[in-house]
């Protein structure tokens, strides 16, 4: 359970927050960890679920199929989280949100993570296919970030996106 304090009210709110992350090489996961360890440093829980596809294919291949399809139902909050592949983004995530249930009512944001310098460079569109896919689900994100791996600012990039979306979880403020 995921808790937050309303400071006007002194309401205790708890909340289950799933971060729902596709990886390949492992960046994406790297940062999915930092933020899990970010929130539970808080002292919260919080579950770090991976979307598996049952063969790693290149964005041109085969239909995916997923060996490991997390369930989103359990949570409150949702971060979705992924890799960047040929300026889009990754396939393996794009047919997972395909087959996510409703997200009505959830609070999500989300992340991606892309080898190249420039956010232009697929980061802002797959952020863009992650939203899409969210708001055809019944879900609106507020808060999002993009990771640019080989960037002389990728630490500052990271702790960044760790720390608006583990602030976005805490408050749980859909308005930020």
């Amino acid at each position: 359970m995921f808790c937050a304090l309303s400071e006007a009210k002194g309401i205790i709110i708890k909340m289950n927050v799933g971060i729902i992350v596709y990886s390949q090489t492992g960046n994406t996961l790297s940062v999915a960890q930092r933020l899990e360890h970010d929130i539970r440093a808080k002292g919260h829980e919080v579950s770090l679920s991976k979307v598996e596809p049952v063969q790693n294919t290149s964005p041109s291949s085969a239909p995916i199929e997923l060996k490991s399809s997390p369930d989103i139902s359990l949570y409150d909050v949702i971060i979705f989280a992924s890799p960047v592949q040929a300026f889009s983004l990754s396939p393996a995530m794009k047919f997972y949100l395909s087959q996510v249930s409703s997200l009505t009512g959830k609070k999500v944001c989300c992340f991606v993570t892309q080898q190249l310098k420039k956010a232009w460079l697929g980061g802002n569109h797959a952020v863009r296919q992650i939203k899409s896919a969210c708001q055809k689900k019944g879900a609106d994100i507020k808060v999002s970030g993009i990771v640019n791996w080989s960037s002389d600012m990728r630490e500052q990039q990271i702790n960044d996106v760790v720390s608006r979306l583990s602030s976005f979880c805490y408050k749980g403020n859909e308005n930020e």
